[in-house]
């Protein structure tokens, strides 16, 4: 039977780095952990629970696709509520995490090749463009995936159940007595798509006509494009009496256009976000928002993923939607 001295002379290390290798270490760089479980899995090495896994190939590795859409990524705090949570719900379970990039060295590759290249044992796509050919491609391939925000088949999808947030938001904005709401939304996605369905159809089930001129494409997490948009709508000669943005950090693109016009919020315009952010607790007056659990969801999509990659036969495919929860604040006043 091999021996850790017979890893550490297959591989070229130390045998106090194979030892922290095998022992679930992180402070190993990706390379030197690959080489020594490749080495492990060629000798046969028997060390407890995980080395039947690392028999049929496993890594222990889990790539995360996180891209940086306008001001998506790591900067928006709903998707680094979910990699934290994601992260630490893998951790528990042996897995590392990497993020999947274009480029290994200087060599530019893929998002698939860079799986392959990388060895994971599973994909979460957290943000992306789900409509590109390689986002697609790295959907459809042999690993095991996870999405954040959009349904797939053959894979799990975990989703924000963005139509009935809207419906609570619209309708609770509606039962406070306004019928001119105008909504600057988010770029096209199906989240952005879902949250249009529903707004429009609270406001039509009400009977309330919605003029083209309420209804602006902003981006999310967007403070200046979504100041000068609402400066349109308050300059209009028929203003809006409530205007909802994309989110709650471009909320702050609102009070600023709200606030160099000399009005107030909610006497004289009301205005609502959406996530349920720290951003929104902090604001003065609270921002009435749609609160979205983040941390749920990255736990969701971890347990999941090493699910289908320990499981496969009994971890179903399919979407997983995540409750979502309204929160009156006190920037949305009643008209009598």
């Amino acid at each position: 039977m091999a021996t850790i001295r017979d890893i550490s002379k297959e591989c070229g290390v130390s045998v106090a780095t194979v030892s922290k290798v095998l022992n679930g270490y992180r402070e190993i760089g990706g390379e030197t952990k690959n080489k020594v479980i490749r080495a492990a899995q060629k000798l046969g090495y028997v060390h407890g629970e995980r080395a039947k896994y690392w028999r049929q190939g496993k890594s222990y590795q889990i790539g995360v696709l996180l891209a940086t859409l306008s001001n998506l990524g790591l900067k928006n705090e709903y998707f680094a509520s979910i990699l934290s949570a994601f992260r630490q719900e893998a951790s528990g379970a042996g897995y590392d995490i990497t993020f999947i990039e274009h480029n290994v060295g200087r060599k530019s590759i893929s998002y698939l090749e860079h799986c392959r290249n990388r060895s994971f044992d599973g994909v979460c796509i957290m943000c992306a463009d789900f409509t590109t050919q390689e986002v697609l491609e790295l959907v459809n391939s042999e690993f095991p995936v996870v999405t954040i925000d959009q349904a797939f088949d053959g894979a799990i999808s975990i989703l924000s159940d963005n139509m009935d947030g809207m419906r609570q938001l619209t309708e609770y904005i509606v039962g406070k007595g306004h019928t001119k709401i105008a909504y600057i939304h988010g770029t096209r996605s199906v989240v952005t798509h879902n949250r249009l369905v529903s707004f429009h159809s609270v406001m039509s089930a009400h009977g309330i006509l919605l003029p083209e001129q309420y209804l602006l494409a902003g981006e999310y997490q967007n403070v200046n494009i979504t100041e000068e948009l609402a400066g349109k709508l308050l300059d209009n000669g028929d203003p809006p009496t409530c205007i909802l943005a994309t989110d709650d950090y471009a909320a702050l693109g609102l009070i600023k256009a709200i606030k160099k016009r000399g009005l107030r919020i909610p006497e004289d315009i009301s205005i609502a976000g959406y996530d349920g952010n720290s951003v929104s607790q902090a604001l003065e007056p609270k921002l009435t928002t749609v609160h979205q659990d983040p941390e749920r969801i990255g736990r969701e999509a971890a347990q999941r993923l090493v699910g289908l990659i320990e499981r496969p036969m009994t971890t179903p495919l399919g979407s997983i939607i995540m409750e979502v929860e309204l929160v009156p604040g006190e920037s949305v006043a009643s008209i009598v």
